[in-house]
């Protein structure tokens, strides 16, 4: 029983949603790398001078602890970020920086109430990210690879035709149905 919890966990962590769409998929991988890798720099400018950041943002939003909460957020943007890139722990990384955006959302509108230029970027990164929490990284991910090879029975023929990019299965199903068909 422990096992199977621990499966079911694994499949509910790993599994993306999966559209067995080549062209759907490939997007949600290249929005999943951009996002993720241009995300980066957010962690490395918090941790380029976290004393300054943590009376700015983290102090002023009235979060006890701001030196602690402001290295939370640079390391969960600096891990965080290149695991959604890579499609590794998807579903927990996007988590993890859908908090941290909801955070600096929070943040923008105390300082300028509902402002678009103020929210602007947080907000689509906040929505980026629920996307992959949601739906998770995609057949293009290691979080699918990873689940492939766990559980062989956890995608469909056509979505492990557009995860592993071959095309070489329709010609073998094809050559194994005219053979079934000749005898």
């Amino acid at each position: 029983m422990n096992t199977k919890l621990s499966s079911n966990l694994l499949t509910f962590l790993l599994k993306p949603n999966v559209n067995p769409n080549f062209a759907s998929q490939t997007a949600w991988a290249i929005l999943r790398a951009v996002v993720g890798l241009i995300m980066i720099h957010n962690g490395l400018d918090k941790l380029g001078n976290i004393e300054s950041f943590a009376e700015a943002y983290v102090s002023y939003i009235g979060l006890p602890f701001p030196i602690f909460f402001s290295y939370v957020a640079a390391y969960t943007e600096l891990i965080g970020a290149p695991l959604v890139a890579l499609g590794l722990l998807t579903r927990p990384a996007a988590f993890g920086l859908l908090s941290t955006m909801m955070v600096a959302m929070y943040h923008h509108i105390l300082v300028a109430g509902f402002s678009v230029p103020y929210l602007e970027l947080s907000a689509i990164y906040a929505a980026c990210f629920l996307f992959f929490f949601v739906n998770g990284g995609g057949l293009f991910s290691t979080d699918a690879l990873i689940l492939n090879w766990l559980d062989s029975n956890a995608f469909t023929q056509k979505a492990k035709q557009i995860m592993l990019l071959e095309k070489s299965y329709q010609g073998i199903a094809a050559e194994g149905d005219k053979e079934k068909q000749l005898n």
